[in-house]
C-alpha cells in the first residue's frame, strides 16, 4: 500500500499524519483502532491478526 492510500485511510479515522513515516503512521492507525502497534517490528509471524489489513507489507 503506498502512503497516499495510507494517508487516507488516516483521514477516515481520524489519524493527523504530518510528517510520520510509513511504519509510523500505520501503527499510530492501529493505536486508533485499539489494536496492537505491531506493524513492521518484526513480529508479522507471531502477531496472530491474520486479517489485518497491514499484512502484506507487514515484517
Amino acid at each position: 500500500m503506498n502512503m497516499q492510500e495510507i494517508k487516507a485511510i488516516a483521514r477516515e479515522r481520524g489519524v493527523k499524519a504530518g510528517t510520520m513515516k510509513k511504519a509510523e503512521l500505520v501503527q499510530a492507525i492501529q493505536r486508533s483502532e485499539g489494536n496492537d502497534a505491531c506493524f513492521d517490528t518484526g513480529r508479522s509471524a507471531t502477531c496472530g491478526q491474520a486479517q489485518c489489513l497491514w499484512k502484506d507489507d507487514c515484517n
